[in-house]
């Protein structure tokens, strides 16, 4: 029996029917307006030949990492480098073709896999940096250092992008809050709850929360993204209206986060259990538009407000 404090989402079998009913399957080539804010149930190599072309503002893609993984049923076996390499290449290409030319695309990985996403996109974009973020989560190793990172690389079509700065500022306690010579704030702001300062994000990010029992957002799904994290790349590298696109949903992270935002998705995902999981998330998104970590519109440094969820 779960504790009182677990907010686990759990499906019931109204839900499954209901959700079931919701998901497509694509058979032939389908018109934007046909899939957009939709999930796919679907294999991507099926997905893949029946996508609209230049339909993405963003893409962020979350393939399983080279390491053998259970998803739902679905196993992941781990390869050699240059077999990840390969099976990165027998889908990427494909997939890019719903981009349009001035999209973003975010690709993470984790110390095994890193080396070989970097040489696949780099034969097809731009890779621009590399975010790398803490995951501290998990069991340590007793003869190795314990893995508490992930990385994201920040890729671009071509170099006419979207970057909104402001939008993913760090709003952060200001310490010592110098003066210029008349005495007004320099680089800062006094407010009823303190001094603050927004500060440019930088690519270590070390202010995630991975998704656990006692929170809201939290799904069943081994991998599951922080929609904080999400929320991040949406807000820097889309604008409202945008299509942001999902080819391993998974529970639905992006899906969500993509609605509280006021950004469109598209969402595939080959399990079944965890299309429904990312329809009642989407649900749920409709009374609740809250990211923990984002409020006011702003990401505010950790412990800083004390109303922050």
């Amino acid at each position: 029996m779960a504790a009182p404090q677990n907010r686990t989402l759990r499906l019931n079998e109204s839900d499954r029917v209901r959700l079931r009913a919701q998901l497509l399957t694509l058979k032939q080539p389908n018109h934007f307006q046909q899939i957009v804010n939709q999930t796919i149930h679907q294999d991507l190599f099926e997905t893949l030949p029946y996508l609209p072309a230049q339909c993405a503002s963003l893409i962020f893609i979350d393939p399983p990492y080279n390491l053998n993984k259970d998803f739902g049923g679905n196993r992941f076996q781990e390869m050699t480098m240059e077999g990840y390499a390969e099976w990165l290449n027998q889908w990427l290409p494909g997939l890019l073709v719903t981009a349009q030319p001035t999209a973003t695309v975010y690709i993470c990985g984790d110390w095994r896999s890193s080396p070989a996403i970097h040489q696949i996109a780099s034969k097809y974009l731009t890779v621009r940096n590399r975010i790398t973020w803490e995951r501290e989560k998990g069991r340590g190793a007793a003869r190795n250092w314990k893995s508490a990172s992930e990385d994201i690389f920040f890729c671009t079509v071509g170099n006419k992008y979207c970057f909104n700065l402001d939008a993913v500022k760090i709003r952060r306690r200001v310490l010592a809050p110098y003066r210029d010579k008349e005495g007004a704030p320099k680089d800062w702001k006094s407010t009823s709850e303190g001094d603050f300062r927004d500060t440019h994000p930088s690519n270590i990010w070390t202010d995630l929360t991975v998704p656990f029992w006692s929170m809201a957002e939290n799904t069943d799904h081994p991998a599951q993204k922080p929609e904080k994290l999400l929320a991040k790349l949406i807000l820097a590298s889309t604008n409202p209206g945008d299509v942001v696109l999902d080819p391993f949903l998974g529970s639905g992270t992006t899906s969500v986060v993509a609605k509280k935002l006021g950004r469109q998705w598209i969402g595939i995902e080959q399990d079944l259990e965890y299309c429904l999981l990312a329809g009642k998330r989407l649900e749920l998104a409709e009374q609740d538009k809250r990211i923990q970590g984002y409020e006011l519109g702003c990401f505010w440094e950790r412990n800083t407000r004390k109303s922050a969820k």
